[in-house]
C-alpha cells in the first residue's frame, strides 16, 4: 500500500526541518544531502532526505510525490548528493516503481514500497575531501 504525505507537511519540512537536518544529514548515513538547481531559479538548493546505497546504486523513497521541487529539479538538470562527508555526482536519474527498481538495497525497496516509487540514481566517483557539500551541477 503505497503512501504519499501531505504537501503541507512537505512545506513545514521546506521551512523548519530542513535547515536543521542540513546541519549534519551530511555525515549521517542513511541521511544524505540533495543538492540540485532550480529549474527556473538556477538557485542551489540542498535538501535532506534518507537514502539507500547498494554498490554504486542510490534508492530515495519519494515520499511527498514526484511533484516535489527536488525530485524535478533533480530529473531536469541533474543533482550531487552529500553522503558521509563525500560528494558524488547523480548519474542516470529517473523515478520508478519501488517494486521494479532493480539493484537497490534490500531497505531502501522496503521504505520504497511506502511511498511506491523511488528516484534511483548511480553514483559518480566520489569528490575528494570532505565538506557540507557543493553547489548543485
Amino acid at each position: 500500500m503505497a503512501v504519499q504525505l501531505p504537501r503541507r507537511l512537505a512545506r513545514f519540512n521546506r521551512v523548519i526541518t530542513n535547515p536543521i537536518q542540513d546541519q549534519w544529514a551530511w555525515l549521517l548515513p542513511p541521511w544524505v544531502v540533495v543538492c540540485h538547481r532550480g529549474r527556473r531559479s538556477g538557485r542551489v538548493y540542498r535538501t535532506p532526505v534518507i537514502a539507500f546505497k547498494r554498490g554504486r546504486t542510490l534508492a530515495i523513497a519519494v515520499l511527498y510525490g514526484e511533484e516535489s521541487d527536488w525530485v524535478r529539479n533533480a530529473l531536469a538538470g541533474g543533482a550531487r548528493m552529500v553522503r558521509a562527508g563525500r560528494t558524488y555526482e547523480l548519474i542516470n536519474t529517473r523515478v520508478m516503481d519501488a517494486g521494479a527498481a532493480g539493484g537497490i538495497s534490500p531497505l531502501g525497496r522496503v521504505v520504497g514500497r511506502l511511498s511506491g516509487r523511488v528516484l534511483v540514481a548511480s553514483l559518480g566517483d566520489a569528490a575528494p575531501g570532505f565538506g557540507r557539500g557543493p553547489a548543485a551541477g
